[in-house]
């Protein structure tokens, strides 16, 4: 990072501070650019194919997702599961239970994960 000295102009100083906005800018942009082009958006329920899905269960029975579901959505919380189109590949299934996984602290492997999403989508979604 530049640090303007004593000895350094005032347009100099100016000009790596642009510089430097710009930069992480470009960086903003460009990770932006390959997490919207990430397999994750683009895998199809293939990745389930290995999936240990009485390990899912265990691990929705376990973690309490379907309670922590009716407490967020009400009725039998079936209804987190259609958020208004938001969840349309079966990547993006199995990063949102990543986020629920991070955001609640789970602890959770990344076979896991997948186990958990494998199940939802089976009785769920239905990616093919």
């Amino acid at each position: 990072m530049f640090a303007p000295t004593p000895s350094t102009d005032h347009a100099t100083a100016l000009h790596h501070s642009k510089t430097l906005r710009l930069a992480t800018a470009a960086l903003t942009l460009a990770g932006a650019t390959l997490m919207a082009a990430s397999p994750a958006r683009a895998q199809g329920a293939d990745i389930f194919k290995d999936a240990d899905l009485a390990l899912g269960q265990k691990l929705i029975a376990e973690h309490q997702c379907t309670q922590c579901h009716i407490s967020k959505v009400g009725g039998d919380g079936s209804a987190m599961y259609k958020p208004m189109g938001k969840i349309n590949t079966a990547g993006l299934l199995r990063g949102m239970v990543e986020m629920c996984n991070t955001t609640m602290n789970l602890g959770l492997f990344p076979e896991e994960v997948t186990a958990v999403a494998a199940v939802l989508n089976r009785d769920h979604y239905k990616f093919k």
